[in-house]
């Protein structure tokens, strides 16, 4: 009995030690599905977002964490993984049209904002948006308007203001167009002061019309494409994101000299943190969006992507406006009466699947003629 009774004392003891060793080494996984090259990552001595979380939960919570942090590049690539099922992430940060969508096919969580309580430093204009009108699946992280970028050792500046240097037959062979159809037909639309919403046929038509006019301008159709092309002098006129303008400043060679404008008519978007249906981990996942509104790491991310921030932390932070400099945060962050308005009348939303089916007929039309 007693040899009995201390093998089995051993035992429990083993147990006890071995459950100790297993909970002090145990690590939570967060899993956090974000577009690529749009989060302060270490790299040229930035703020490492992801690795100092881990370190600042750690320290906060007593508990090892593990971030997997995985890029995708668009929108429909992450849904198109979430809806399947084939993939299962804790925060993702799409845009405002597809947070719309998800949220209508039920595919995200409302939020606890008793987790999120730096939600405070969101802008009031950035709150109640069409695409999450009660502020209950997303948080804004980042947000940015279509401008124009032209090469000023070759474009007047007479001629640079709207969208009419998209057309202008002096720049013929130097001019870049969007290579998808929505970007494409927006560029038109705004021009011709029709709205990119809409559902009649005779809208696209006219876009359609303009977008032939305007073909035999065209150097290339381009997206990612547009860097190279812009920062070389390849091409001098474009339209793009205000943040990747500075990506292209910063680039450009010594015989190009990039400039910007916003046309008075233009696309305005806004991407935001939610939590999907597949969530592993609610409160957690709560917790990292928290801490990327908190002041450190939403300074140093806004730095880092170049897109404008809604976060108060960071567009009223004296540092911040003195590393970016003046021109810079008046591009970024340009005297608007009322975005909310603006973002409303102006911004994309879903279109249905027959104008969908009629856009890419008509974009086929387009590129085939």
């Amino acid at each position: 009995m007693k040899k009995i009774t201390a093998l089995l004392l051993a035992a429990v003891l083993l147990c006890a030690v071995l459950l100790t060793g297993c909970g002090s080494s145990k690590t939570l996984t967060l899993n956090v599905y974000n577009w690529g090259e749009y989060i302060s990552d270490g790299s040229e001595d930035s703020f490492d977002t992801i690795r100092e979380f881990e370190k600042w939960y750690e320290e906060t919570y007593g508990e090892k964490i593990h971030v997997n942090y995985d890029t995708y590049a668009s929108n429909e690539d992450m849904y198109n993984k979430l809806s399947t099922g084939a993939v299962s992430y804790d925060v993702i940060i799409p845009s405002d049209y597809m947070i719309a969508r998800m949220a209508a096919e039920d595919m995200l969580v409302p939020l606890n904002f008793d987790n999120i309580p730096n939600y405070q430093y969101i802008d009031e204009s950035f709150r109640g948006l069409y695409y999450d009108p009660d502020n209950l699946y997303s948080v804004p992280y980042t947000y940015g308007v279509v401008g124009v970028i032209y090469n000023a050792k070759v474009v007047d500046e007479a001629d640079a203001g709207d969208w009419d240097l998209l057309w202008n037959s002096k720049y013929a062979g130097n001019i870049l167009q969007f290579n998808n159809s929505r970007d494409a037909f927006a560029t038109a639309q705004y021009k011709l002061g029709l709205d990119v919403n809409s559902t009649d046929a005779a809208n696209w038509d006219a876009a359609l019309a303009e977008l032939k006019t305007q073909a035999p301008l065209v150097k290339s159709y381009v997206m990612d494409e547009i860097y190279n092309m812009m920062e070389s002098g390849e091409a001098a006129v474009g339209a793009y994101y205000a943040g990747d303008y500075f990506t292209m400043l910063d680039n450009q060679s010594d015989s190009v000299d990039l400039q910007f404008y916003y046309p008075e008519r233009t696309n305005y978007f806004v991407d935001a943190m939610c939590i999907p249906k597949a969530c592993q981990n609610q409160k957690l996942a709560e917790i990292f969006i928290n801490y990327m509104l908190s002041e450190e790491p939403a300074i140093a991310n806004a730095e880092y992507i170049y897109y404008a921030s809604p976060n108060t932390l960071v567009y009223e932070s004296e540092e911040y406006a003195e590393d970016l400099g003046e021109e810079t945060m008046e591009i970024l962050y340009p005297e608007m009466e009322d975005f909310s308005a603006l973002y409303n009348e102006y911004a994309y939303r879903n279109l249905d699947q027959a104008t969908l089916d009629y856009l890419n007929q008509l974009w086929e039309e387009l590129k085939i003629s």
